[in-house]
Formats: structure tokens, C-alpha cells, sequence
């Protein structure tokens, strides 16, 4: 969904499995909260370890705690390339404090690893159902602001890691909150999209003074 006069740009990343157009929905219903915004919803680079036409950031196969930074790693540059030409197309490439990152489950673990890692200085993050298993050392570029929305009864990332992300956040100096949402499991909800809305409009109406 794009804006000619668009301020600011909203990239949303899909969880594993899934594709951009997946996400778009939630541009719709963030528009009148975020008139100047344009938004755009990429797919993965690489294709879902189960087939079919679906997309992935990196490969979920034999993933373990232990190899899952390595995975983040490795996908950092076919994720560069991707967010880049994104944003290139949006002529922000060198506004990114107007750029705000918006993912779902996987989508948010390379969000948080694109600012934890110092790569991409963003004005703002909303991790959906998601964890920060970057490889540390962390890194502070730029000052984001974060929020992580997470379902209490998520059976495939516990709460407890959106919380603990924001704990790691708040301890290099971000701004960084969670929110968890009773009873919810490990999907968007209104009151989720609703949150992730008046967080960005508070976090672009910030970067615009």
C-alpha cells in the first residue's frame, strides 16, 4: 500500500511459512492511525522448508537453541537485500529514523536482530509473538523504540521471551516495552493490532518534532 505523499514507511516481515500479503490487512486498519505512512509487506528470500509458495527468513529444519543465532546470522544478507530495495523504493533509505519494522513471530526475531545488531537504525519495532536470539555481542545504533505484543497462551514462542527481549533492550539504553496479552495465543488479535497502531503513531508523531 503505498502514499505519493507518504512521511514514513512501514515494513511489515511474516512469520515462517507465510508471505507479506499475509500481513497487509493490518495496513488497512492502521491507515487512519498513520495517514502519512506508506507500507510495505516483502517476502522472505527464501522458500518454506515445506514447500508450496510460501516463504521463510531462515530454515526452521533441526533448529535448536543452540543453532539459532547461527541461522539469524547467515540470513542477515538476503534479509539486507531485501529490507534495502524495500525501503530504496520508498526513497528512505537515508531517513530510516522514519522507517518502523513490523513482524510476526519469525518476522520479529529478524526485526529485534536488525537493531540489536547495529545494521539497520530504525525509528521504530513491533515484535509480534516473537524472541530475540541474536548472537550476542548486542549493539546500540540509533535510538528505536520497541514494543513486544505477545499471547499469554502462545504454544510456539512462550511470553516470557518477548519479556526477556525487552529486558535486553532496556539494558543497552532502548526504549522498550511489553505488552502481554491474557488468554491469546500465537497470532494477532485486535486489541494486539490496536496496540502496535497508537504505538507507532506516538513513535513517528516523536521522530516527526
Amino acid at each position: 500500500m503505498n502514499n505519493s505523499h507518504a512521511k514514513s514507511l512501514v515494513v511489515f516481515l511474516h512469520g515462517v511459512g507465510s508471505r507479506g500479503a499475509d500481513l497487509m490487512p493490518l495496513a488497512q486498519a492502521w491507515q487512519p492511525s498513520l495517514p502519512t505512512a506508506a507500507f510495505a509487506a516483502p517476502d522472505g528470500p527464501f522458500a518454506f522448508d515445506a514447500g508450496g509458495a510460501d516463504r521463510q527468513w531462515f530454515s526452521i529444519s533441526a533448529v535448536t537453541e543452540a543453532n539459532r543465532p547461527q541461522r539469524i546470522a547467515a540470513a542477515r544478507p538476503a534479509f539486507d537485500d531485501t529490507l534495502r530495495g524495500t525501503i530504496e523504493q520508498h526513497g528512505l533509505l537515508n531517513h530510516l529514523d522514519r522507517v518502523v519494522l513490523v513482524g510476526f513471530s519469525q518476522g520479529s526475531i529478524m526485526a529485534l536482530d536488525a537493531i540489536v545488531s547495529g545494521r539497520w537504525p530504525v525509528g521504530a519495532v513491533v515484535a509480534y509473538s516473537g524472541r530475540l536470539a541474536s548472537p550476542r555481542p548486542f549493539m546500540q545504533t540509533g535510538s528505536p523504540r520497541v514494543l513486544a505484543v505477545h499471547g499469554a497462551a502462545d504454544p510456539v514462542i512462550p511470553a516470557g521471551a518477548s519479556i526477556e527481549a525487552m529486558a535486553a533492550l532496556r539494558e543497552l539504553g532502548l526504549d522498550a516495552n511489553s505488552h502481554i496479552l491474557p488468554g491469546v495465543g500465537h497470532t494477532i488479535t485486535t486489541e494486539g493490532a490496536q496496540l502496535g497502531a497508537a504505538f507507532l503513531a506516538a513513535a513517528l508523531k516523536s521522530e516527526a518534532k
